[in-house]
């Protein structure tokens, strides 16, 4: 089987990321911010404690502190993203998220926010993840779906198309939420759970929006970009385009982040299965007191 060519560039993706921890401008961290605030609560909900967590990507220490405030971990393991956060205690380890190096069964429980959407090879991460998991573990992530950004892209499309009769990808690709359910399917997750929350954030200019994605780490990184960089006619145009087509009555225009968060248990027989066909004690026609018949009748 040929191997899929690589849709996100690592190399840059990290750079970018480097520098953001550098620049580390305050407020751009909201996004991850009310994430982490989810992920906690979606962990208060969760009936029991895990001995070991591992926060997959450090996320400037929002989620470990979240996780922690949880109290629902006896220890937490911090694993930044590619090098040490320069504007924290140092973590307690380096790693990149597409190739983990936990021992499998080591851990109880993983949590990563914002991360996984850069990986090229997600189903094997996934797997990676669920190996490094003990027997119901829990792995906990959320992630830019489908719909994300679609302001944006639509703006930038339309001035490129309009000033230079064609158009390059300019913003990131986003799975859709029953493709990420498909996923941890097939990465061996036990009860797989999606669901999706749309977050609308309102700014000035497009301009505003763009620093802001600057200072995540969050502009594109697609392998297979241009590397002609637009032009200020074509940026000045995307911005009239997006004032024009997704503003509010009072001029400021809206980002729309559609975030999907995945949860999936390691298997373990104590966990609830469902039942083999055949197995029912009453009949649906019962129920439902209608007379039952065979097909073709």
């Amino acid at each position: 089987m040929t191997a899929q060519p690589d849709l996100f560039d690592r190399v840059l993706f990290r750079s970018r990321r480097e520098r953001a921890l550098r620049a580390a401008k305050p407020g751009a961290d909201f996004l991850l911010q009310a994430v982490a605030d989810d992920l906690e609560d979606r962990l208060l909900m969760v009936n029991r404690t895990f001995r070991t967590a591992v926060d997959l990507g450090g996320h400037t220490g929002l989620v470990s502190r979240a996780v922690s405030r949880s109290g629902k971990a006896e220890s937490l393991i911090r694993a930044d993203l590619f090098r040490a956060d320069p504007n924290l205690p140092p973590p307690d380890l380096v790693c990149d998220d597409a190739a983990l190096p936990f021992r499998e069964q080591s851990v109880d429980l993983i949590v990563s926010a914002l991360n996984l959407q850069f990986v090229n090879d997600l189903p094997g991460s996934l797997v990676q993840i669920r190996r490094a998991l003990a027997p119901d573990g829990l792995f906990l992530a959320t992630l830019p779906g489908a719909g994300t950004l679609t302001e944006l892209r639509d703006s930038l499309t339309r001035a490129e198309l309009e000033i230079k009769g064609g158009a390059a990808a300019r913003v990131l690709p986003f799975a859709d939420t029953r493709d990420l359910g498909a996923l941890l399917q097939r990465a061996g997750f036990a009860l797989p759970v999606t669901d999706l929350d749309t977050l609308t954030v309102r700014y000035d200019t497009m301009f505003a929006l763009l620093a802001d994605l600057r200072a995540m780490g969050a502009t594109s990184v697609l392998k297979d970009r241009s590397r002609t960089p637009l032009t200020g006619k074509i940026l000045l145009r995307a911005a009239e385009l997006y004032a024009q087509n997704h503003s509010d009555p009072d001029g400021r225009i809206r980002a729309t982040f559609a975030l999907v968060t995945l949860s999936g248990w390691a298997p373990h027989e104590s966990q609830q299965k469902p039942l083999s066909p055949g197995s029912a004690k009453s009949r649906l026609a019962d129920a439902l007191g209608v007379q039952e018949r065979k097909i073709g009748e």
